[in-house]
């Protein structure tokens, strides 16, 4: 579907019943920042307080990414933040590929509109979803890929930093990438 405004976007996801967890979300988790950012972060799906809130990355996975952002000079406001699927899946898990199916046209009708130069993809879920990645993220993150006309860069998702101290080097060497891959693009 084709949407006239970004607003039409959030209007369709927040009347969305396409799959099941429609009937278990407390609030539609659209994603939120700026509709001119040059690099957009893209997630797995929300979690409980994202759910509770209807803001994507708000709990300790979103505190550790703001700290990452302002690592190499960035800050909310600067990017655009949205997620593979737009309501909570059961359990904070995996969002399952019927669901993530059924919320894609959104996340690209978004994509369309903001028109970053770069996607983050942080973790497993958007990667497989995006660049059609099966691979481990470890041997796939901090690599940059161009589709079309998008550079696209995997990394750790900030929740899996938290339960694992070892991935920080590398996701700290990612973010470090991605700064010099938006210096170049932008010719500083």
């Amino acid at each position: 579907m084709r949407y006239e405004k970004f607003s039409d976007i959030r209007q369709a996801v927040s009347a969305c019943e396409n799959c099941k967890l429609c009937e278990t979300r407390k609030n539609t988790v659209f994603g939120e920042g700026s509709v001119h950012a040059d690099v957009m972060f893209i997630g797995e799906g929300p979690g409980a307080v994202e759910d509770e809130l209807g803001r994507p990355f708000v709990g300790p996975a979103g505190q550790l990414l703001e700290k990452m952002l302002a690592s190499i000079g960035l800050s909310r406001s600067d990017v655009y933040i949205a997620n593979i699927v737009k309501c909570r899946p059961p359990f904070n898990a995996d969002p399952l590929p019927q669901y993530a199916e059924k919320c894609m046209p959104y996340l690209r009708s978004q994509i369309a509109f903001i028109r970053p130069k770069v996607l983050v993809l942080l973790g497993k879920v958007p990667t497989r979803f995006i660049l059609g990645e099966e691979g481990s993220m470890s041997s796939l993150h901090g690599k940059i890929f161009r589709k079309g006309a998008f550079y696209i860069m995997p990394t750790y998702h900030p929740s899996a930093l938290l339960r694992s101290e070892n991935l920080k080097r590398p996701a700290w060497e990612d973010l470090k990438a991605l700064r010099r891959l938006l210096d170049d693009i932008s010719g500083v």
